[in-house]
């Protein structure tokens, strides 16, 4: 009886993590995967686990279905895991498990990137402001936040110029979202790797707004460290905390208009670099405008959309990945040798940089 030879396994050199990592990019689940593939969900959750090894005929397969070379699955470097209970989304409750995932696993990627790159260049140290902070905070102590954030960066009186610029020069990494991405998925930080992250959304070029949002997440990474994300309270305290670190409250009260005054506004609006929405709710915090007034000029707002009148310009959009590597090329290093040592496959890369420069990008998920 003549037995059939099995095909031999990938051997050693291989990585569940990274599987799952890739899986959850491609926005897949194990049964999809397992279909494409010819293989049952189990055996995917075996491979995963780092139960079991792929024969080479099937990592084949789901390096064709998954999009990405041979070596990206290779073992060597293991991938840290960003937990979704870690990572603050701007919409939590209207995105999907799956558009979450995804968009994790797209910054885990970006973090094992950051890794191998600080390996070649010396990347801004991280300085957040380490706060003792109350289990339940106030608006002062989220104002006296902001304030020694600023104080902290050595940000002066009047508008910020950049706020991208400001928290990357302070060892956040910033990074745009691929344009492929789950419009759901609006803006996220997290700070449970060895870097605090911040994505923003890729659809949003707008400079108001891009700068809002950018404030909005650094306000989740100084204040809820340790806080369950997706409740309104926190949204609503990252909010007040984006209104007093891009328009402190003593040197904008004394301009907020008492009543609906939409020219003031647009002066103030070019002035701060924040949107018109921004300021209403900035007016009203601070007791400027009556709940009445508040409400008819959201009307207002609501009336005339996005983007709102008199835009400023295109989204702030982060540097510091695309200078990196324009940093180790210009020393002499062979960048794509340096991704492939690192286990890293260069077209991932190049999604990830393009994504952190100030070209738009032009990639998306596949």
């Amino acid at each position: 009886m003549t037995r059939t030879s099995r095909p031999p396994a990938a051997g050693s050199d291989f990585d569940g993590t990274r599987l799952t990592v890739a899986r959850r990019l491609r926005r897949k689940t194990k049964t999809t995967l397992a279909r494409e593939v010819g293989v049952t969900p189990t055996a995917i959750a075996q491979f995963e686990k780092d139960i079991s090894k792929p024969t080479q005929g099937v990592l084949a397969q789901i390096c064709l279905q998954l999009g990405l070379p041979r070596e990206f699955f290779g073992a060597g470097r293991p991938l840290t895991l960003l937990p979704a209970s870690g990572a603050h989304f701007r919409s939590l409750r209207s995105t999907s498990a799956a558009a979450r995932e995804q968009a994790l696993a797209y910054g885990e990627l970006c973090l094992e990137l950051v890794d191998l790159i600080g390996a070649y260049v010396d990347l801004p140290p991280v300085l957040l402001p380490d706060l003792e902070l109350p289990d339940e905070l106030s608006d002062d102590d989220i104002a006296e936040a902001a304030r020694i954030t600023r104080e902290t960066w050595g940000i002066e009186q009047g508008p910020i110029p950049s706020v991208v610029q400001a928290i990357e020069a302070n060892g956040v990494i910033a990074l745009r979202l691929p344009s492929g991405t789950d419009t759901a998925v609006d803006a996220f930080s997290t700070y449970t790797g060895r870097r605090p992250l911040v994505f923003l959304s890729p659809v949003k070029d707008d400079k108001a707004r891009s700068r809002f949002d950018a404030a909005h997440e650094l306000g989740h990474l100084i204040l809820h460290p340790d806080t369950e994300p997706g409740s309104k309270l926190v949204e609503n305290q990252a909010h007040r905390f984006a209104s007093e670190l891009l328009m402190p409250r003593d040197e904008i009260i004394n301009d907020l208009p008492r009543r609906i005054d939409w020219p003031t506004f647009h002066d103030l609006k070019r002035h701060w670099g924040v949107s018109l929405r921004a300021l209403v709710f900035r007016a009203h915090t601070l007791g400027q405008l009556s709940n009445a007034s508040y409400r008819r000029a959201n009307q207002q707002l609501s009336a005339w959309g996005n983007p709102e009148p008199g835009p400023l310009g295109p989204a702030e959009s982060p540097q510091v990945l695309g200078m990196a590597r324009q940093v180790i090329t210009d020393s002499g290093f062979d960048f794509d040798s340096i991704l492939t040592a690192g286990r890293i496959a260069p077209e991932v890369a190049e999604e990830v940089i393009q994504a952190a420069s100030e070209d738009r990008p032009k990639l998306r998920f596949g």
